[in-house]
């Protein structure tokens, strides 16, 4: 499998109102997209520093997996995301190497990227995203 880099950092956040002034008036980045992720029951928001992207994950309802997270974990960090050329490949490998699937198909995510979770019973406690470009 080719990781090209890391594609993003997912943070799980009660309110991306709330956090917004922490990252663009401290940290000096820009919020370049909201959107609402409705079958993952979130509302994204991304800014970018250098090739990799900081995403603000909001849960929209209190059943969501991020709403889940914050309840058991706290506001933090979610997950790592990397880029790969193909996210389908790339399950097929890692299962094959003993890696517990939490997508078995890519399936689409923020920003039109086509995504794949990877359980962290299987990776080191660390929830990964394998994301895929398809207009690349």
């Amino acid at each position: 499998m080719e990781l090209t880099h890391i594609e993003h950092l997912g943070i799980a956040v009660k309110s991306i109102e709330a956090q917004l002034p922490y990252y663009e008036n401290v940290l000096g980045l820009k919020c370049y997209s909201i959107e609402e992720v409705a079958d993952q029951k979130v509302k994204t928001a991304f800014f970018k520093i250098g090739q990799t992207k900081i995403e603000l994950l909001e849960p929209t309802s209190e059943d969501s997996a991020v709403a889940k997270f914050i309840e058991k974990k706290g506001e933090g960090i979610h997950h790592i995301a990397f880029a790969t050329a193909s996210v389908a490949d790339a399950l097929t490998e890692v299962e094959s190497k003993g890696v517990q699937l939490i997508d078995k198909a890519p399936r689409k995510g923020a920003e039109g990227l086509n995504i794949a979770f990877l359980h962290p019973k299987t990776t080191g406690s660390v929830l990964t995203e394998l994301c895929e470009d398809p207009n690349k």
